[in-house]
């Protein structure tokens, strides 16, 4: 594996700092970054992720990445993250559950 890079490591470190039960989107990442955009920041958690809380990092829509639904509400579930959906399509209500950052 190559080094991390100083863009992937200041997303782990926004994504380590998202609350239990709380997500962003990955543009949501991006714009609070001020850098890249939100396939720049997927990227970032396909390569890196495996040691953070992923499945707080969603599409905008409120659903979980592509072939991860199951493990991630299994994570929802568990952390009492606000659901719209528990049933396929798995939906996080993202009026409720969205995190704004430290700065929010």
């Amino acid at each position: 594996m190559s080094t991390l890079d100083d863009y992937s490591a200041r997303v782990l470190d926004v994504v380590d700092a998202i609350p239990p039960g709380q997500v962003m989107s990955y543009g949501d990442i991006a714009e609070y970054l001020g850098a890249g955009g939100p396939r720049q920041v997927g990227r970032v958690l396909a390569s890196y992720g495996g040691g953070v809380a992923w499945w707080r990092v969603i599409h905008a829509d409120g659903t979980p990445a592509p072939g991860h639904e199951a493990r991630a509400l299994e994570r929802y579930l568990a952390e009492g993250t606000p659901l719209r959906s528990a049933r396929p399509p798995v939906r996080v209500d993202m009026r409720r559950a969205r995190w704004p950052g430290r700065a929010g």
